[in-house]
């Protein structure tokens, strides 16, 4: 596996040079400063010591070299596959699985699962990210495209950047917005303050997110969000930016009842439940629907109350009730 490459802006009162690079990949300080002694860190082109201090918008540069021996095997992971021809796949992801090996995940993520299954996969990307055409969070569920072929993997790039690819999600948040549709449009990079999120920040890359509310519950709102751009944890920021986390979102805000919304552990309510895109070798029209899953349909029925009946036995898709797949909602 050949080593990747990573980079960082330093912030404002950047903290130590080993202490930055831990935090930014989430990795141990110790490993951090064996990247740095081993030359694989440079701060703007030179090498320096674990205790430099980055100037505010030095740009550091980490080679990551591949752990010795560290070939990312196919595993017999199950998978729920949407949509699948020789060129492309689409994976209903459940919460829980990281997409895509990295330190600290190494087995058990998707591409492990997609090697597992012996199919081709595009090698457009990086060893250890073949196929892997977007990304969802670990504890995000829903559609993913996955690219088999590089011609596949070329055409779906080239319509994500031109925002030709359609992503909307089901969303629940604390709260109430003040309009049944918002548009939030806020650049987002790595919070200066705590290097494992992401906030607004007015230096980061622009993003926009369209939201429309589906129904209004005493403490919370079913929201249908659609991405225009795809920054990380991008829905989750743009909600705790007007003061309405997503339900169940540890890192930014939301966490505090899930309890009270029935969540499991370590689980927020955002789904990838509506993908739409041209096929970039057939140039058919690919409409998929994913359900909400289980543990996100009963917070759902704690969040609507008694005197809405969306239980499972009565309402296989509460996004179909309401009105989720519904473009004029």
């Amino acid at each position: 596996m050949p080593s990747t490459r990573h980079s960082i802006d330093a912030p404002d009162d950047a903290p130590r040079l080993d202490v930055l690079v831990a935090t930014d990949l989430d990795i141990s300080r110790n490993q951090a400063a064996t990247l740095i002694a081993g030359g694989h860190v440079l701060v703007a082109g030179r090498r320096e010591k674990p205790s430099y201090r980055a100037r505010a918008g030095e740009q550091i540069t980490v080679e990551i070299p591949p752990a010795p021996g560290r070939e990312v095997l196919g595993e017999d992971i199950p998978l729920v596959v949407a949509y699948e021809d020789d060129d492309l796949l689409v994976v209903d992801k459940p919460a829980g699985m990281v997409v895509h090996p990295a330190p600290g995940n190494w087995t058990g993520t998707l591409v492990n699962a997609l090697k597992g299954r012996g199919a081709s996969l595009s090698e457009a990307a990086d060893e250890g990210r073949e196929g892997i055409v977007h990304r969802l969070d670990k504890e995000t569920s829903g559609l993913l495209l996955v690219a088999k072929s590089d011609r596949a993997h070329r055409g779906l790039g080239a319509a994500l950047q031109a925002r030709q690819i359609v992503r909307r999600y089901a969303a629940l948040s604390w709260g109430h917005l003040t309009e049944e549709r918002m548009t939030i449009e806020k650049p987002i990079a790595r919070d200066p303050r705590d290097r494992k999120r992401m906030a607004v920040v007015s230096t980061g890359r622009p993003a926009r997110t369209d939201l429309t509310r589906l129904a209004r519950f005493d403490s919370a709102d079913l929201l249908r969000a659609h991405l225009f751009t795809g920054r990380t944890h991008q829905i989750r920021v743009h909600l705790a930016s007007i003061g309405h986390p997503v339900v169940g979102d540890d890192t930014y805000g939301g966490g505090g009842g899930r309890k009270l919304m029935g969540l499991p552990l370590r689980r927020h309510f955002l789904h990838a439940a509506w993908l739409i895109f041209r096929h970039p070798v057939t140039g058919e029209t690919i409409d998929l629907r994913s359900p909400l899953p289980e543990e996100l349909h009963r917070a759902l029925v704690v969040a609507a109350g008694p005197d809405v009946s969306i239980a499972e036995t009565a309402v296989p898709n509460p996004l179909d009730f309401f009105g989720f797949y519904r473009v004029d909602t």
